[in-house]
């Protein structure tokens, strides 16, 4: 428990440059705050809050490699005792934070919203209320992200006034497009109103491979790898489609057979 004198000790996790500066310029003007450090995506992270204990984090949900709720996975009985969700997640996401009162920051927020999530969790710190956490953040995990789930086998696709099915091993790539994602599949596009991060859990990991924030490729339909500047690299598809797989994402070179 911290006591209502103690500093509160604050980490933030966020791989975009303006929203880790943004979390900071917020945390410099409220008092009883120690900003200890910051992350910018979920190795990083892991290894900052074991080595710094933090009180509270400010947790981005889509990091890249592996996201915010792989970190709290990964980290079990070591996971801090208050976390503020950073999300763009879609109304299905939110709703599921909603129900088991989980704090999130949907951004892009301003400072009112953000010391109303500050405000909450410190409040859950000082009067320990916050021990329940793990309990809700495992209760959020199971609603979004199913450990059992092996992946779709099918997606439907609304337009026209109708449904269709996309055979998911018939996708060549997936990107983003705003609140969509786009499912390209030979010459056709199919437009699905879905977060990537949302398909990426609902596709097959084994053959699906997040290789950027905006792509997902099907590993069978990976013709080419080049390397480019700065641990990027030029990947090829076999109908020619070129994409890039960030330096972020450069953990998944294995399982595209780069060792």
């Amino acid at each position: 428990m911290t006591p209502a004198t103690q500093t509160v000790r604050v980490l933030t996790v966020d791989d975009e440059p303006l929203g880790r500066e943004r979390l900071r310029t917020f945390l410099s003007q409220e008092r009883d705050i120690f900003h200890v450090g910051e992350a910018a995506n979920g190795e990083e992270a892991i290894s900052r809050i074991r080595e710094l204990r933090p009180d509270l984090v400010f947790l981005d949900v889509q990091l890249p490699g592996c996201t915010g709720f792989g970190v709290l996975e990964r980290l079990g009985q070591e996971t801090p005792p208050a976390v503020v969700f950073v999300t763009a997640h879609d109304e299905f996401a939110l709703k599921a934070f909603d129900v088991h009162a989980v704090d999130y920051l949907l951004k892009p927020f301003g400072r009112d919203r953000f010391r109303t999530a500050l405000q909450r969790a410190m409040d859950r710190l000082r009067t320990g209320s916050s021990g329940d956490l793990a309990h809700r953040l495992n209760a959020v995990l199971a609603q979004l992200q199913p450990r059992s789930n092996p992946g779709v086998e099918r997606i439907p696709v609304k337009s026209g006034g109708k449904v269709t099915f996309v055979n998911v091993p018939d996708v060549d790539w997936v990107g983003s497009a705003d609140n969509y994602v786009e499912l390209h599949v030979g010459a056709q596009t199919h437009l699905v109103r879905e977060t990537l991060t949302a398909m990426e859990q609902r596709l097959p990991p084994g053959r699906f491979i997040r290789i950027s924030r905006t792509a997902i490729v099907n590993s069978d339909r990976v013709k080419e790898l080049q390397p480019l500047f700065h641990g990027e690299y030029s990947v090829t598809l076999r109908d020619g489609t070129r994409l890039t797989l960030s330096r972020t994402y450069r953990d998944q070179l294995p399982r595209l057979g780069i060792r």
